[in-house]
């Protein structure tokens, strides 16, 4: 299970959340009553993780989210879920690939003098990825822990540090503070902080217990990413004050070093220095636990058939899936380096982009999941209503909210106003409506790969990932 988490988590990169979005959610969303967004969030997502986990007790799949519309909506679902996922996993890792590459280049040109291009630092993180997962997942969970462990400690210190010398106001939690900002903006990015989450069923095949293992690390990393992010938001706002927070926030913007200027008020020059250098720690395993994620949807769809089943080939030694990792690092690398050539911004084009569409997918994955997994059980007469139907419908209803929010505030979402960012959503209904023509060409055409849609969700149960190494 810690292994597990770790990827989650990683994935969730607590100290990229709270530098970034953090940062954003104060200046635009909610100003002081920031911490209160991510404890409703936190309850939206434990609402939903109620029914997840009985889901995960019965359905044992790489294809995470993807084989349990299959199973609670059907196989037309079920191939539009798993489009929805392509374009969102693998659009927030070529915008991963930016960031890194981006981010790096500052730290390392600032702190150690070495000014190299942004585009040779994504080619340097890149090949660290690929090289990471050919060792196998076990290799990936290690190194994601020790970043997870230091970034989060970076952070503790923070909070202990204004603890200390400031301390915490309880404003935050007052009606008049977090009403006062823009509620829906602030929800909204919260709940971004938690993308990633779901990423925990994608691993179930290769866990020792998964029908243990998966629930309770769903579990363990939901509470995690909302309590950390809700204290550490806590103290930013109590150390800048609560009223004046939102207003601060909007003048650290654009230069996007809120947390920055904090941390040097409160632990100094060195410390922030250190935490600038964690950060680009942080975006690495970000980008690593997202690859991850990204592979083995390409993984479990090239194993049913739905595309080349070349994806589905392992490595003999670790059962790593090799050519979803290659293949998804190519398409990422090769988009930002397009936009390298293109001589184009990388935060204000290909990040705001490609992270933007990648979240949006994301959630509105999450949600078509949630309407699944309350449809399943309701399907099979399943005699627990409070954990099969109450609460995880109730965390449906929010997921289904956040969605609404993140499309109508899309601009806000992905850091940009460019009349070509701002029409990115209408790619997730055009993944949609070529899941249907796909689905429908399988079952006219390939009526073995259409019926395995269904029927292999079982199967694989009994015959994980790591037992078709080489194949």
């Amino acid at each position: 299970m810690p292994g597990v988490v770790f990827l989650v988590l990683a994935a969730v990169a607590p100290l990229t959340g709270i530098i970034v979005i953090g940062g954003i959610g104060i200046a635009v969303g909610a100003g002081g009553g920031t911490p209160m967004m991510f404890l409703l969030a936190t309850a939206v997502f434990l609402l939903f993780a109620v029914g997840y986990a009985q889901m995960a007790k019965r359905l044992v799949n790489a294809g995470g989210f993807y084989a349990y519309v299959v199973r609670g909506l059907g196989r037309t679902a079920g191939v539009v879920a798993a489009f929805v996922a392509m374009v969102g996993y693998n659009c927030f890792v070529a915008g991963a690939v930016g960031t890194s590459g981006f981010f790096t280049s500052i730290v390392f040109a600032d702190v150690f003098g070495l000014d190299l291009p942004w585009w040779i630092w994504i080619l340097v993180s890149a090949a660290g990825v690929w090289l990471l997962t050919r060792s196998g997942i076990d290799v990936s969970a290690k190194v994601l822990g020790v970043a997870l462990v230091l970034e989060v400690s970076i952070l503790v210190i923070l909070d202990v540090a204004i603890l200390f010398t400031t301390g915490y106001s309880f404003e935050p939690f007052l009606p008049e503070v977090f009403l006062a900002g823009s509620m829906g903006l602030g929800l909204l990015f919260a709940a971004n902080a938690f993308v990633g989450f779901e990423a925990t069923g994608l691993f179930s095949e290769e866990a020792r217990d998964p029908k243990r293992t998966i629930p309770r690390a769903t579990y363990v990393a939901i509470v995690f990413i909302g309590i950390f992010a809700a204290v550490t938001t806590w103290a930013i706002v109590s150390a800048l004050g609560v009223r004046e927070a939102g207003d601060i926030a909007m003048e650290h913007l654009a230069a996007g070093d809120l947390v920055f200027s904090v941390s040097t008020e409160y632990l100094g020059g060195g410390m922030t220095d250190a935490m600038q250098l964690l950060l680009v720690i942080s975006l690495f395993a970000a980008l690593l636990a997202l690859h991850n994620s990204a592979t083995r949807y390409l993984y479990a769809l090239g194993r049913t058939g739905v595309l080349p089943r070349a994806l589905a080939r392992t490595r003999r030694s670790n059962g790593a899936p090799v050519t979803a990792s290659t293949t998804q690092l190519v398409f990422a690398t090769l988009v930002a380096m397009a936009y390298a050539v293109a001589g184009l911004d990388p935060i204000a084009n290909l990040v705001a982009a490609f992270t933007g569409i990648g979240t949006l997918g994301i959630v509105v994955l999450q949600a078509i999941a949630a309407t699944a997994i309350v449809v399943h059980f309701r399907r099979v007469r399943d005699a627990r209503w409070l954990s099969t139907f109450v609460l995880p419908l109730l965390g449906g209803l929010g997921l289904w909210t956040v969605t609404a929010l993140a499309f109508a505030n899309f601009p806000e979402l992905a850091g940009s106003d460019s009349p070509i960012i701002t029409l990115l959503p209408w790619l997730l209904p055009l993944a949609a409506v070529l899941a249907v023509a796909v689905a429908s060409w399988l079952r006219a055409s390939k009526p073995d790969v259409w019926t395995a849609l269904d029927q292999d969700l079982d199967r694989v149960a009994q015959r994980p990932m790591t037992t078709e190494v080489g194949k």
